[in-house]
């Protein structure tokens, strides 16, 4: 999983002595993998196995289910886009793991920053994603009427191909710098910002705060907006909503924040201890890859109350899930007082 953001090798940065990679690198040295010999570098391995297995299925469940099961409506778009990015993300995740074993780089340049740019598609695709469900949730509540009435699946598809667009333009640095070389008998995949003065720089901060800083407050200021609005109104006597909503913006924030605080923290490498940072470098990839196989949950599984979905059909659950929750929360909120005791937990 080091691959994703793998600036760094034996000294972070790969630099040479004339400034300029060798056009050939004559291995002195075989390299040997010792990640089974290293706990840590086992359990990252786990770990990408598993987000690999429960992505690849939750994703492709979810994907089945709202572009073939389901009557198509802006709910279901939403779904089925974030689905498919993470789905992509998942399936190249092999790669990575390969790579993780042998501790190298085997698939050539045009793999390399193929890769690499599919993850970063994923990175920001699946964030956009989240930001246009916030949003679209928090218009719902607070104009329930109108929501009803503007929101179509034409005008979401636009939304969805507009935040693919943008992701891929944000993915172009990632195909730019990133390059294959062998060192001392070692075939990596990494980053070489060497070339351009303070590109490093430029690349990570800003995609710190268009990656996550941005998307994160947006996010913050919808599901609080909508919070207010449900204790206004007070749609139900359950915690359960806003439980939900915490669940959405703690796992965005757990998920992504460890990868761009020691993304930014190479930026000074010197500083800080080697040992520490380069094993922060390989997990916050891995833990943010495991946003991938929690957003189904989050945003699926969580829309019913479980107990009940496990008991009954498992396929109509979640279809009741994405295909429900936005018209119960504006229908609800559309109903007299009188009504409050029974409106729906659902957001």
């Amino acid at each position: 999983m080091d691959d994703f953001e793998q600036s760094y090798q034996d000294d972070y940065n790969y630099t040479y002595d004339n400034g300029t990679p060798p056009e050939e690198a004559v291995p002195v040295f075989k390299h040997n993998s010792k990640c089974f010999k290293e706990a840590s570098c086992v359990i990252l391995l786990v770990a990408s196995v598993v987000i690999f297995l429960l992505g690849v299925c939750g994703n492709a469940l979810v994907i089945w289910i709202s572009g073939f099961k389901m009557k198509k409506t802006v709910n279901t778009t939403w779904y089925l886009s974030l689905a498919i990015s993470d789905f992509i993300f998942c399936a190249f995740l092999p790669f990575s793991i390969a790579n993780t074993v042998m501790e190298e780089w085997i698939f050539g340049l045009i793999m390399c920053k193929f890769i690499s740019s599919m993850m970063f598609l994923n990175m920001f695709s699946s964030i956009f994603l989240l930001v246009i469900i916030s949003v679209d949730r928090c218009v719902s509540v607070m104009f329930p009427v109108w929501a009803q009435n503007t929101r179509t699946v034409s005008k979401a598809s636009v939304a969805v191909v507009l935040a693919w667009l943008f992701s891929i333009a944000l993915c172009i640095p990632s195909a730019i710098f990133r390059v294959v070389d062998s060192h001392l008998g070692k075939t990596s995949c990494f980053n070489n910002y060497t070339l351009h003065e303070h590109s490093q720089m430029i690349v990570t901060v800003s995609r710190f705060i268009v990656g996550f800083v941005v998307p994160f407050f947006i996010i913050i200021i919808c599901y609080s907006v909508i919070i207010i609005k449900l204790r206004t109104n007070r749609m139900t006597n359950s915690s359960k909503p806003f439980k939900v909503m915490t669940a959405l913006i703690l796992v965005f924030f757990i998920c992504w924040l460890p990868y761009h605080v020691f993304v930014l923290l190479e930026l000074n490498y010197q500083l800080y201890d080697r040992h520490i940072l380069t094993n922060g470098l390989k997990m916050g990839p891995t833990l943010a890859a495991a946003n991938s196989f929690l957003n189904p949950v989050l945003y699926v599984f969580m829309g019913n109350d479980f107990r009940q979905k496990f008991k009954s059909s498992l396929l109509s659950k979640m279809e009741n899930a994405m295909g429900d929750e936005g018209r119960t929360t504006s229908r609800y909120l559309s109903r007299s007082s009188s009504m409050d005791g029974r409106a729906s937990t659902h957001i």
